[in-house]
C-alpha cells in the first residue's frame, strides 16, 4: 500500500508538471520573440493564462530567478552577441536595444556582469566569466525545459557533397567564442557571407569530454573558391555526400546536445540503420542575433551507411 501510495503521489507530481511546462513554454517563446517590448509582469503572466501574483510565485519556483531577471538575462544575452560577433552596430546602438535609456547605464550593468566594459568585452572578451553569467538562462532553457523529439522528426536525405574551409577549434569549450571570433572575421575578409556560404560545425568529440582539453570541432564554411594560406590556420575539406538522417531544430540553438544525443541513443538503435565514419555535423540555416532566437534553425545530421 505505501508503494503504491508513493507511486500515485510521484504520478500526481509529474502531471502538474506536465501542465506547467504547456505555458510555462509559451512564455519563453513569447519573451525571444518580443525581446525589444514592455515585459512586464502583467502583460507576460497574461501569456501564461494564469494571475500575475500566482505566475510571478511559479515562474521563480521553476526556474530559480523572476521574470524580470530571466528578461534581464535575455536581453544581455543578446546585447553580448552583437557586441562579439557583430561589428556593425556601436555600442550605444547596442545599449539602446538592450533596452537602456543610456550608454552609461548599459555600461555599469555590463560590467557588473562580465567584469568588463561593452568595449573591452568587444575587444577581448572574457568567455569564462560570460559562461558563468549566463548559467542560469542555460539552466532555465535546456535543463528544467528539455526539449523532446520523435520518430517523425527524423527524415533521411541523400545530401551532396561540400568543399569547405576549417577552423579547427581544438581545446577547452570556454574558449570556443574566441575561436568564433576569428573564424567570423576570416570569413568576412573572404567574403564568404552568411546568406551565400552555408555555414556548418563538425563535432568530433562529446560537448563535455572527460578533459575539457579534448574537445573538438571543426567551423566550416561552404566554398569552392581558392583558400590563401593565412594566419588563421584555415584548412581545406570536404563534408562527404551521402545517405544522412536528419533532424532539424528551431529554437535555441546553443546547445544541440539534446537533438544529438537523441539521435544516436534513441533514433539509431530504433531506425535499424547503421551510422557512417564521419562525425555528427549540423549546418546552421539562421543564427542568432541576425535573427530572434526562437527563430535560430540549425539540422542536425547523421552519416548513415
Amino acid at each position: 500500500m505505501r508503494v503504491a501510495g508513493r507511486a500515485t503521489k510521484v504520478g500526481t507530481m509529474s502531471a502538474v508538471l506536465r501542465n506547467y511546462h504547456a505555458p510555462m513554454q509559451r512564455v519563453l517563446d513569447h519573451i525571444d520573440q518580443h525581446l525589444d517590448d514592455d515585459l512586464d509582469l502583467e502583460t507576460v503572466s497574461g501569456i501564461a493564462a494564469f494571475s500575475k501574483f500566482h505566475f510571478h510565485r511559479q515562474f521563480t519556483a521553476t526556474f530559480g530567478l523572476s521574470v524580470h531577471r530571466y528578461v534581464q538575462l535575455a536581453r544581455m544575452k543578446r546585447a553580448s552577441y552583437r557586441l562579439a560577433y557583430r561589428d556593425a552596430q556601436s555600442v550605444t546602438e547596442v545599449a539602446m536595444d538592450a533596452g537602456y535609456d543610456a550608454p552609461d547605464a548599459f555600461a555599469r550593468a555590463f560590467r557588473q556582469r562580465f567584469g568588463q566594459s561593452p568595449s573591452s568585452f568587444r575587444n577581448a572578451p572574457d568567455w569564462g566569466s560570460w559562461l558563468a553569467a549566463f548559467g542560469p538562462l542555460e539552466n532555465a532553457r535546456s535543463k528544467l525545459m528539455p526539449r523532446t523529439f520523435t520518430p517523425d522528426e527524423v527524415t533521411i536525405r541523400d545530401v551532396p557533397s561540400t568543399r569547405v574551409a576549417i577552423m579547427e577549434h581544438r581545446g577547452d569549450p570556454a574558449t570556443l567564442g574566441a575561436t568564433i571570433q576569428r573564424f567570423i572575421a576570416w570569413r568576412k575578409a573572404a567574403g564568404l557571407h552568411l546568406k551565400t556560404n552555408p555555414t556548418f560545425n563538425v563535432w568530433r568529440s562529446e560537448r563535455r569530454p572527460a578533459s575539457p582539453a579534448d574537445y573538438s570541432v571543426d567551423l566550416c564554411v561552404g566554398t569552392d573558391q581558392p583558400i590563401a594560406a593565412s594566419v588563421e590556420q584555415i584548412k581545406v575539406g570536404e563534408i562527404p555526400g551521402g545517405r544522412c538522417a536528419v533532424l532539424r531544430v528551431v529554437g535555441n540553438t546553443d546547445n544541440l546536445e539534446p537533438p544529438a544525443l537523441y539521435l544516436y541513443r534513441e533514433w539509431l538503435p530504433a531506425s535499424g540503420e547503421e551510422a557512417r565514419d564521419f562525425p555528427l555535423y549540423c549546418q546552421r540555416l539562421a543564427l542568432f542575433p541576425e535573427v530572434p532566437e526562437h527563430e535560430a534553425v540549425a539540422e542536425l545530421f547523421l552519416p548513415l551507411k
